[in-house]
C-alpha cells in the first residue's frame, strides 16, 4: 500500500488511512478511482490538478509489466502534451509518428487532415502507467495496490456520499468519498455494483495476443489475411515479436487468464502453416470483438470511464486513448464539483459530451472488424473501401475518426441561441500552436499544463480582460501572439480571442457576441467572484 506523496499546490491533502468501520459524517477523500490502468491514473492526476482530494484503489499489488497497448491517437498525444507528459516518454519533447495509417487494413495518409498522424506508436502500455503513475504520485494522489473493492454501500443514487469496503493486505477496511469513479476495465466491478446497464453485441470470435520471443518472425505491420484467419507480427526489440492471431470459426470463450503459448502457436500455425512452438512468450493473453456501452456515465455519485464504459475489439489504440480522454474530460468537472466551484450541471455535461465519443468509438471499431476480420464475405466491402479512400474527401473524414481529432462538444449554454456562424473551433480541440508573449515563446499547449481554464486574448484587449476579472480564481488570462503560420491560413487567424477549457476544447471565441463570454465563463466556470 503506498502513502500520499507531497502537494504541490496549497490544497489540503490530509492522508486518511480509512477504518475499519468509517467515520459518521466525515469523508475518507473527495474521490475514490478505482483501477490504475491509464484512465484510472490519468484521472487521478487531473483530480489532484483539481485540488480535490484523491485514493486510487488498485486491486494488483504491482503492475504487471505486460506492454500490451503498444501507443495512442494523435489527439491522445495532444492531451499528454497538454500536460507536459510528452517528455516522460524518454524520446524528447514529441514523439515520433507514422503519418501512415489504416482503417480496417486499407492503408492512406493521415495528414490528408491537419494536424493528424497515425499516432504515437512503439510506446508499449506499461511504460505509459509507469508515466502517468508517476506524475499523479508527485502530485499528491494516494494510489493503494493490493486494495481489492468487494463492495458498494447502498445510497450513492441520492445520498451525500458513496462508500466501498476493500479488500486489503491488512484485512477488510471501508472508505467514504464524495463520488466513486470505476475505471477497473472491461469486467469492471464498480459497474456491476451500481447497476449500470452495458447493452450491445456480444463476442462472435476469441482472438490471441502475445509478446514472443525466438520465433524469427517476418514483420506484418498492417496483417496478413488467410483463409484460415488473420496475423499481426511487428518487432519490440531485438528476438521479441508482438502477434496478434485472430483465427476464423473459434467461438467466443469466457476465458480467464488461463491462455497458453501452445494454445496460441497452435493457431498461429493453423493460419500461417509456419510452427513457432520452439519460441517462448513474455505473457499471452485472449481478446473479443464483444462491442458494449454503459448506457449512462453516471448513476448519483458513481461515475465510470475507460474500459468500465466501453468495450470493442482493439484498433489503432483508440481504447487506451479514449479512457485516457474520458479522465480528461471527467477530472476538471468533478473536481470542480468537490470543491464547490462549479455551476449547476457541470458534472452532467461528461455524459452528454463523452457517452456520443464512446458511441462513435464502437461504431469505427466494429466497422474495422467487419473490413478486415470478415473473411472472404468482407472482400467487397474491403474492395470498395480502398476505392472510398482514394478521395481526398473520404482521407480526411476517416483520419478524423480514427485520430480523434474530429471530436466536437456543443458549447451552447443552456436558454441560449447557438451562433449562427459559429468559428470552426468552437467545441473542436484547439490545436498546439506557438505564442509570443511578455514571458517570451510559448504554445497553446503549454498554457493548459495546470489544467486550468485559459482566457487566450490575442489583441491585448484590456476591456476582455476586464470583463473575464471576477473568473480569475478558475481561468487564467493570457495575452499573447500567435506566431505566423507558415500555411496561408491557421486556425487562429482572424481571432482576437478565445476560451479554452481544461481539456483544451474551446468554449467561446471573439467570433461570437463579447456578451457571450460572460455567459461561457458562468457556464463551464461558476458564477463570477463577488468578493
Amino acid at each position: 500500500m503506498a502513502g500520499t506523496a507531497r502537494n504541490t499546490d496549497n490544497t489540503e491533502n490530509t492522508e486518511n488511512t480509512g477504518s475499519a468501520h468509517g467515520t459518521p459524517g466525515t469523508h475518507d477523500t473527495d474521490v475514490i478511482v478505482v483501477g490504475a490502468g491509464p484512465a484510472g491514473l490519468m484521472l487521478a492526476g487531473e483530480l489532484r490538478l483539481g485540488g480535490a482530494r484523491v485514493i486510487l484503489l488498485e486491486r494488483l499489488p504491482e503492475p504487471t509489466g505486460q506492454s500490451r497497448g503498444l501507443g495512442f491517437t494523435a489527439r491522445a498525444m495532444e492531451v499528454f502534451d497538454q500536460r507536459g507528459l510528452l517528455p516522460r516518454f524518454g524520446q524528447g519533447p514529441t514523439l515520433e509518428v507514422s503519418p501512415l495509417g489504416h482503417f480496417g487494413g486499407v492503408q492512406f495518409d493521415y495528414t490528408a487532415l491537419e494536424d493528424a498522424h497515425f499516432g504515437a506508436r512503439g510506446i508499449p502500455q506499461n511504460q505509459t502507467e509507469a508515466v502517468l503513475e508517476a506524475w499523479a504520485r508527485e502530485l499528491g494522489a494516494d494510489i493503494r495496490r493490493g486494495w481489492q473493492v468487494t463492495e458498494l454501500a447502498e445510497g450513492f443514487l441520492d445520498g451525500d456520499h458513496v462508500e466501498v469496503t476493500a479488500h486489503t493486505p491488512d484485512g477488510p477496511r471501508r472508505l467514504r468519498a464524495a463520488y466513486l469513479v470505476g475505471c477497473d476495465g472491461g469486467q469492471s466491478r464498480i459497474r456491476k455494483a451500481a447497476g449500470f446497464g452495458f447493452p450491445g453485441l456480444p463476442a462472435t470470435r476469441t482472438m490471441y495476443l502475445a509478446d514472443v520471443e525466438g520465433c524469427h518472425l517476418k514483420p506484418r505491420f498492417l496483417g496478413e489475411r488467410l483463409p484460415n484467419g488473420m496475423v499481426m507480427a511487428a518487432p519490440l526489440e531485438e528476438g521479441v515479436d508482438r502477434i496478434i492471431v485472430c483465427p476464423h470459426g473459434v467461438p467466443a470463450q469466457d476465458r480467464d487468464d488461463d491462455i497458453t503459448f501452445a494454445e496460441v502457436a497452435a493457431a498461429w500455425q493453423h493460419i500461417t502453416g509456419e510452427d513457432i512452438s520452439a519460441g517462448s512468450a513474455q505473457w499471452v493473453s485472449s481478446f473479443s470483438d464483444a462491442t458494449r456501452q454503459a448506457d449512462t456515465y453516471r448513476r448519483g455519485r458513481v461515475l465510470l470511464a475507460g474500459d468500465a464504459a466501453h468495450i470493442h475489439l482493439p484498433a489503432g489504440g483508440q481504447g487506451l486513448s479514449t479512457g485516457v480522454q474520458d479522465a480528461v474530460n471527467l477530472g476538471w468537472k468533478l473536481a470542480a464539483t468537490v470543491r464547490g466551484t462549479a455551476p449547476a450541471g457541470l458534472l452532467d455535461t461528461y455524459h452528454a459530451e463523452r457517452h456520443p465519443v464512446g458511441r462513435r468509438l464502437l461504431m469505427n471499431t466494429r466497422a474495422q472488424g467487419i473490413v478486415f476480420l470478415g473473411g472472404e464475405q468482407s472482400d467487397p466491402l474491403r474492395a470498395l473501401f480502398t476505392e472510398l479512400i482514394a478521395h481526398e474527401e473520404v482521407k480526411r473524414h476517416l483520419a478524423g475518426i480514427v485520430s480523434h481529432l474530429d471530436i466536437h462538444y456543443d458549447m451552447t449554454p443552456p436558454g441560449t441561441e447557438p451562433s449562427p456562424a459559429p468559428h470552426p473551433l468552437l467545441g473542436h480541440r484547439l490545436p498546439k500552436r506557438p505564442l509570443t508573449g511578455a514571458d517570451g515563446e510559448s504554445d497553446t499547449a503549454r498554457l493548459l499544463h495546470p489544467a486550468r481554464g485559459v482566457l487566450l486574448d490575442l489583441a491585448d484587449n484590456p476591456a476582455l480582460r476586464a470583463a473575464a476579472a471576477p473568473w480569475t480564481d478558475r481561468v487564467q488570462v493570457v495575452t499573447a501572439t500567435a506566431k505566423p503560420a507558415e500555411a496561408t491560413t491557421d486556425v487562429l487567424t482572424g481571432l482576437d480571442a478565445l476560451l479554452i477549457r481544461p481539456d483544451g476544447h474551446v468554449a467561446w471565441t471573439s467570433h461570437d457576441t463579447p456578451d457571450h463570454l460572460t455567459t461561457a465563463l458562468t457556464h463551464w466556470f461558476g458564477p463570477e467572484r463577488t468578493a
